[in-house]
């Protein structure tokens, strides 16, 4: 598959979770079998997807607004599940979040990039520690 985000590149930061820089567009992949959880526009996460099985749930934030998966899809691993999306979205209500310029982001971000976070039983764990 041409243009597929690798996971297994990627920086750490200071925040739950792994930011993984790419351009928007840049396809993403299911980690594993499971079930689309979620799929809104969830604050600083921006627009997220979440994928869950057994006690883990696989956030996968900054995506694009244009769904490829839904809530209740059963995802295959290594099934292209969605985008990165853009720096900027417009029309999304409550949004709070913003540039320098006063446009509107897609959560809270400097520029398109994936960030990856993995939750066990709730708990927010180091995404590296399983690749």
């Amino acid at each position: 598959m041409a243009n597929v985000l690798l996971l297994l590149l990627g920086a750490s930061s200071s925040h739950s979770g792994v930011d993984i820089p790419a351009p928007a567009g840049s396809k993403f992949i299911a980690v594993h079998d499971g079930e689309i959880t979620f799929r809104e526009f969830l604050g600083a996460g921006g627009y997220t997807i979440t994928l869950s099985f057994d006690n883990f749930r696989v956030s996968y934030c900054h995506s694009d607004p244009n769904w490829m998966v839904s809530v209740g899809d059963k995802i295959k691993q290594g099934q292209v599940i969605g985008q990165v999306g853009p720096k900027n979205v417009y029309g999304v209500k409550g949004n709070q979040y913003f540039d320098n310029n006063g446009n509107p982001t897609n959560g809270a971000t400097t520029g398109p990039h994936l960030h990856l976070g993995i939750r066990i039983d709730g708990k927010y764990v180091n995404p590296m520690n399983y690749f």
